[in-house]
This record gives C-alpha cells, sequence and structure tokens, in this order.
C-alpha cells in the first residue's frame, strides 16, 4: 500500500520477470539450434516430440543448469516458442484415397437432412421433424 501512495501507479507496474534468466545468450542460440534439430538427434526416437520435460533434461545435459518444467515452460514462451500439438496420422494414411471416399462415398452413405419443421420448445413435448 505505501509503494502506491508514494510512486502511484507506475510503482505498481511489473519489473519484468522474477528470476533472472539462466542461459546466456550464447546458452540460448545452442539449445534453440538442438531443439530444431528435433529429438530424434537426442534418441527419443519413440516419439518425435519435445516435451517440457524433455527440453528440461537436454538443458541440464549441455548446459548442466536446473530448471523445474514451468520455468522451462516460461523460458520457451519468453522467447516466442509456442505449444505445438501434433496430428495422429497412421503411418500408412493413404489422402487420395481418403479424398476420393469424402466425394464419392461419404455423400451416398450420408443419412439426409432433416426437413424443416414447426418445433416447440417443451421438454415433455417435442416437436415434429
Amino acid at each position: 500500500m505505501t509503494r502506491w501512495r508514494e510512486g502511484g501507479t507506475q510503482a505498481l507496474r511489473s519489473k519484468g520477470p522474477v528470476s533472472k534468466e539462466k542461459l546466456s545468450v550464447q546458452q540460448w542460440e545452442r539449445l534453440e539450434t538442438e531443439l530444431r534439430r528435433g529429438p530424434l538427434a537426442w534418441g527419443y526416437d519413440e516419439n518425435q516430440c519435445w516435451t517440457l520435460g524433455r527440453i528440461k533434461t537436454l538443458i541440464g545435459r549441455l548446459f548442466h543448469i536446473g530448471y523445474t518444467i514451468e520455468g522451462v515452460g516460461e523460458l520457451l514462451h519468453r522467447h516466442g516458442w509456442s505449444v505445438q500439438v501434433p496430428a495422429r496420422r497412421a503411418l500408412e494414411r493413404d489422402e487420395e484415397a481418403i479424398a476420393a471416399w469424402k466425394e464419392q462415398v461419404w455423400p451416398v452413405v450420408k443419412a439426409p437432412r432433416r426437413t424443416w419443421a414447426p418445433t416447440c420448445v417443451s421438454r415433455t413435448r417435442p416437436g415434429k421433424g
């Protein structure tokens, strides 16, 4: 309360992150290079995704610096990285066959649209249609 009285709303403005970033500019550039190489380069072959836990481990291996999972998320966000959720697709997926099915088969199989009929909002007396 005293800070506000002395400095007004200006005194209440954020002064930036609470903790100083542990990685130097050169370390961040190296980390970014390694992240772009992908998880496979670091032995994660079962799932081609970077997770916060994997990045935390990578930072520890490269620089011997400890971050929490939340800290890794904040670090990445601070540097413009965002969460990406990969689309799960089967390796055997045939895009041409799917497109052909959507054009030819689906319109035949799909149920016809209901025609318009007056309805009632009552739950005990549903409308026709």
